[in-house]
């Protein structure tokens, strides 16, 4: 049985989600995968906080332990923010390390520069948990755009801003009230400003651009816009007339080349792809040339959901390269 060495870039909840899986499911992998995978490296902030069911050793606040893992195969990174965490997938890329994300606004940034790099030293990039949580948008993208163009992309990419639309709707609440229950409830964090204000949803809109059309809009020219100026009272006149508030991410290029995007909030019909996307769910419409109009819809984030994509992605790396050995 062959061993494979991965290492947790970030503890958090994710982080958390992703060892708690590879712990769980270690006797599975060794039959559906072929391989023994075993966790070499947490890297932490603080290797002095108490942690239940860790081993002390896998524990360390500095990468150059990482990288100095013999035959590490994988990084896994849940770090927030985008340093110090291209700084360290670079170096995991120079050292022929695989690497798999879901920080959303590293990858807006330095997506591109990544996966350019990663083909120079031949090693895999996962990415799809950057982008709506566990829709698999980014594969699926990926398999439609071998044969498809992608000329127009809809999506619904924060589910605490679906959330407090919908309880908006359906209970009555004001704006104020639905995002105090999404922070209840965990959806939202204390400071909910990246969900509501669209910038969120405007980094994943970025990914999936440079997925779809090879580039981005430049980023000045994205109006991006919230939702907290919308009352409850908008939201009852429209849902008496069968219309209702999404907010959407909206990129799509032009005959001429022209990429143009927009974040923030629209009033939509039943006619509408995203029309009945409720609750904390993700949603991306992706128009294309031949299949025509396909909607993904699936939950956008959370410690299972997104680690569970994650490890999905590396799991993807070790059929293919699986393959290529077979061959």
């Amino acid at each position: 049985m062959t061993v494979v060495k991965v290492a947790i870039l970030g503890f958090g909840t994710v982080g958390q989600g992703i060892y708690n899986i590879l712990k769980d499911k270690r006797e599975h992998f060794k039959t559906t995968l072929g391989v023994d995978i075993e966790v070499a490296k947490i890297l932490v902030r603080n290797c002095s906080k108490q942690r239940d069911k860790i081993d002390a050793a896998l524990l360390t606040d500095n990468m150059e332990d990482v990288l100095a893992v013999g035959g590490l195969d994988v990084v896994f990174e849940a770090i927030v923010g985008d340093e110090p965490a291209y700084s360290y997938l670079d170096q995991a890329i120079e050292k022929g390390i695989n690497i798999v994300t879901a920080n959303k606004v590293m990858f807006a940034k330095f997506g591109l520069t990544l996966q350019q790099k990663a083909a120079k030293y031949n090693v895999r990039v996962g990415y799809e948990a950057t982008t709506a949580g566990g829709v698999p948008v980014i594969k699926t993208m990926e398999n439609i755009l071998r044969v498809n163009d992608v000329q127009h992309i809809q999506g619904i990419l924060n589910g605490t801003s679906n959330y407090i639309l919908t309880q908006m709707r359906t209970e009555g609440m004001s704006f104020e009230k639905a995002l105090k229950a999404a922070q209840d409830l965990g959806y939202a964090e204390a400071n909910p400003f990246d969900d509501v204000s669209g910038h969120d949803p405007f980094n994943k809109l970025m990914i999936l651009s440079a997925l779809a059309f090879g580039k981005q809009p430049r980023w000045s020219d994205v109006e991006v816009v919230g939702i907290s100026e919308i009352t409850l009272q908008q939201v009852k006149e429209a849902d008496a007339i069968g219309k209702r508030y999404r907010h959407i991410a909206e990129v799509a290029i032009d005959e001429t080349g022209v990429i143009r995007a927009k974040v923030g909030p629209e009033l939509i019909g039943q006619e509408h792809p995203l029309y009945a996307i409720d609750g904390v769910n993700n949603a991306v419409a992706l128009d294309t040339n031949f299949i025509g109009t396909l909607t993904l819809v699936g939950p956008g984030a959370g410690m299972y959901p997104t680690a569970s994509v994650m490890i999905e992605d590396y799991a993807d790396m070790l059929v293919k390269k699986s393959a290529l050995v077979t061959v």
